[in-house]
This record gives C-alpha cells, structure tokens and sequence, in this order.
C-alpha cells in the first residue's frame, strides 16, 4: 500500500464538518466491522472492555464535533464529580446546593452553545441596535448527553440510585456511542445496572438487532433521504414557487422524513447496543396512529416526553396543585420541549401549540363523555395527524416568514387542478411516501410477526437481509451525506 493511499484512509479518520460520522455511511460500516471484532475479543475483560468501548465512543464524537470532544470528556469529569458531592452531604440543604450548581453548569453550557445567539438577537432587537452573530459552533448531540447526566445527578439526588464507585463506568454510559448523538436520552438507572453485567447476547437479541438495523436503515437511507432531497427540501425552500396542494404535499412527506429520519436513527442505536447485550428504551410506537395528542406523546420520541414528565413538569408541580397548576404545569413543560429543539421563536410556537392542545384534549376527557367507538377513533387519528403536521410547518420551515407562505399556499392557492399532472410528475415520490405511511399503520402484530420472523432466520439469511438493504440503499442514496435532522439538537 503506497503513502497516498495510507493517507486516504487516515484522512477519514480525521474531523470533517460536512462529513459526521452517522450509521448509514459506508465508513461507519468498515469502522464497526473492526470496532465489534475488537469487542468480543476483549469483552470478557471487564475494565478492557469499558475503555475500549469509551475510547472508540469519544472517536465516533470526535468525527462528529472535532475538538468538542472535550467537552463531553470535561462534562464527564465535572458531573461525576459533583454527583458524589451530592451523596455525600450530610444536609438536605447540602446536597440541594451541590444539585442546583449541578443544574447550573449543565444548562449553562446547553444554553451558551444553544441560546446566546437567540438571546443576543432579542436584546438587540428590543433596543434598536444592529445584531452580529456570534460564532459559535453548536456541539452535535450536546442536549442529549446534557439530558442524560442531569437524569444522573436528579436521582442520585432524589435517593433513586447511588452513584457508580468507578469514573470509566460513568463515562461508558455518558459516552456510549450508539445513542450518543441523537438518543435514545438513556436514564442511569436503566443503563449503569447492564454495564457490570456479562455481556450476553441471545438469539432473540441477535434477531431484534437485524430487524431494527434493517429497517432504520431502509427507513432512514431509502424513504426519508430520497423524499427529503427530491421534494420536500424544494417544497420549503420556495414555498411560492409551488401550488398549495404541492406544498400540501411537502408538509405531508416532511411528516414522514422526520418520523423515518429519527425513528430510524432509533431503531439503528437499539440495533447496535444489542449486538453488545445492552437494552435501550424504546423511543417511537407508530406515533401516527395516535387517536389524540396526548397519546402521540405517548408514542413520538419517548424518551424525551417521559425525560420532561419526570423531570420537569413533576419538579414544576405535577398535577399536585390543582387544576390551573396542572395545565399550566404541562403548557411550560412543552413551551420548554419546543425551545430544547432549537434557539427559536418558531420552536417556541411549536412548543406552545402542543402544550394548548395536550391541554385542551386532558380538559375534553375530564368533562366531556366520548364513546368508544372505532370510527370515532378513525377521526381521532385524522385530526391529531394533521395537527402534528400544521405544527411541523414552524418545526421545519427556515424561519416563520417561510412557514406561513406555505400557509398561505395551502389556504388560499391550492389549485387542486393540477393533482393528477402532481401525481405523474412526482410518481417516485408519491410511491415511496405511500410506501412509508403503509409500513408506519401496519398493525402492532404484523411487526411483531415480522420481526419474530427475521428472528428465526438462519445466520446466513440475516446477514442477506442486511446485504439487501445495504445494495438498496446505494441504489437511492445520494452523492452528499444527509445527516440525521435531529444531530442539530
């Protein structure tokens, strides 16, 4: 091997802006491939298993931030740190001190890397002065791990858990790169428990893991990438350029590419974990089949709903304080939701859109009788659906101008006329679309038949599966990498 192919390789291994390292590029691929071999030969050796796993975790973080990876390594230290602080206070007052310095740093840092733009351009704005961004890059991942190490420290606090003796334990959770970047938001209490465990992967593990790589993948590479780049980018890009049932359309497939994109990433980080023996939460459950907006929170991206329910809307009060603090309780928990997506006044209106309408249905069941009834239960989903997507406009238009030209395209140019020549013009897309809305309502029992199914496939089958994706995806993948919509929160 000559010295500009060895300089090739190592120039992948280097820091790229344009080019993170995310699951469905073929460097990831050859990189696992060596990284899980290394694994099962040193699994069986604890304390050589945690660092190689955290030493290769703090790799995958630095292709995807560069330097930033000492940050993760600093909020490692620090939160460790001020956890047993926590522990071992022999007040109450104490150990609240020690918590809300915890709390401090933490959103501190999400907030200077996340919001001091934001902030700075409404200071400058309410006083007339002229606004110049300052440069800052955001981390990728920063709110999820940020999530994860005040989960830590709240429930060493709260006396839920008590904290790991060893630093690397630690530092194995926080890092652990499958959900590292984009979640699952993983709970210590879930997680430290399988660290000391013998790593084990069962037949059933195996299975699960095929199932759900192949088919993040395919959701993610296949459906959400080809429908993002030959449609719904342009559809929002020039919103007027468009009739309204076009950008309909487009409001529609970003509906599908931010469920295929995310849930995707989902499915690949469970995947992964099991191939080492380690179990993560479930974080979607077909969230368009919600009859209510209430259970699409029950549904859509579940380990940050039930992360804000447990440690947000309970801290604020819960539903101890009557019926007004309860409302207002759960309306701040999601305006806050809104603004953990991003530094923006449309985040905001989509936090808040979602906070009146989980009110407005919670008031619906205490005082209103709704009978059971399946065809009610069809106009449940109608509607939630078509909520959730008027309030993914703000979610992913460029700023609020853009999001209401699209609706102002919808409501008041729509020229249905123009559907069929739509359809013809558009007949890839619309088919891949209609392929992923009828995977996303296939039954619970008709996923849990197929995924039982590659289960119980032969070794070779499953590696065939695999190989079959992989080729379908070269096939629709384009020439530039798309990341994962939501590495920029």
């Amino acid at each position: 091997m000559c010295w500009p192919d060895i300089h090739k390789i190592l120039s992948q291994l280097v820091y790229n802006q344009g080019e993170p390292l995310i699951f469905s590029t073929g460097l990831f691929l050859w990189l696992f491939l060596f990284f899980i071999t290394g694994f099962y030969l040193v699994h069986k050796k604890h304390n050589l298993k945690i660092a190689y796993v955290i030493l290769f975790s703090l790799f995958f973080y630095y292709r995807s931030s560069g330097i930033y990876f000492l940050l993760l390594v600093t909020s490692t230290i620090v939160d460790y740190t001020l956890a047993n602080f926590i522990y071992k206070a022999e007040t109450d007052a104490r150990k609240k001190a020690w918590l809300v310095f915890s709390l401090i740093l933490n959103l501190g840092l999400l907030g200077y890397f996340k919001y001091t733009n934001f902030l700075a351009e409404i200071f400058c704005n309410v006083f007339h002065k002229p606004f110049n961004p300052f440069d800052i890059f955001l981390p990728v991942g920063v709110s999820f791990f940020t999530f994860q190490s005040l989960s830590y420290t709240i429930d060493i606090y709260r006396k839920e858990i008590k904290p790991v003796e060893r630093i690397t334990d630690y530092a194995f959770f926080v890092s652990f790169f499958p959900q590292l970047v984009a979640g699952p938001i993983v709970r210590a209490k879930d997680f430290l428990p399988q660290i000391n465990r013998p790593v084990f992967v069962s037949k059933e593990m195996f299975g699960r893991a095929v199932f759900l790589l192949a088919s993040g993948l395919f959701k993610k590479a296949v459906i959400s990438d080809y429908i993002s780049i030959n449609f719904v980018d342009r559809i929002f890009d020039n919103p007027t350029l468009y009739t309204g049932l076009e950008n309909l359309f487009g409001v529609y497939g970003y509906a599908l590419q931010i469920y295929c994109d995310f849930s995707g990433y989902s499915d690949m980080a469970i995947g992964i974990a099991l191939l080492f023996g380690y179990e993560l939460c479930l974080n979607f459950n077909s969230p368009y089949q919600s009859s209510s907006i209430t259970e699409f929170w029950r549904r859509w991206h579940i380990s940050l709903s039930t992360w804000l329910r447990d440690y947000l809307y309970i801290s604020l009060g819960g539903n101890r304080h009557g019926r007004f603090r309860t409302y207002l309780n759960q309306f701040l928990t999601m305006l806050l939701g809104g603004l953990w997506h991003g530094a923006a006044f449309k985040f905001l209106l989509w936090g808040m859109m979602h906070g009146v309408a989980l009110g407005l249905d919670k008031f619906t069941k205490e005082f209103v009788k709704i009978p059971d009834s399946k065809w009610l239960k069809i106009l449940g989903m109608i509607l939630t659906f078509h909520f959730v997507c008027f309030c993914w406009i703000f979610f992913r238009a460029d700023d609020m101008k853009g999001a209401f030209a699209v609706i102002s395209q919808i409501a008041f140019h729509f020229n249905p006329s123009v559907f069929f020549d739509f359809v013809t013009g558009y007949k890839n897309i619309m088919a891949v679309m209609l392929l992923g809305y009828s995977l996303h309502l296939t039954p619970v029992t008709a996923e849990q038949s197929a995924r039982k199914f590659v289960t119980e496939l032969p070794l070779v089958f499953k590696v065939l599966l695999l190989v079959a994706i992989i080729v379908t995806v070269i096939q629709f993948k384009s020439s530039e990498i798309q990341p994962f919509i939501y590495f920029q929160f």
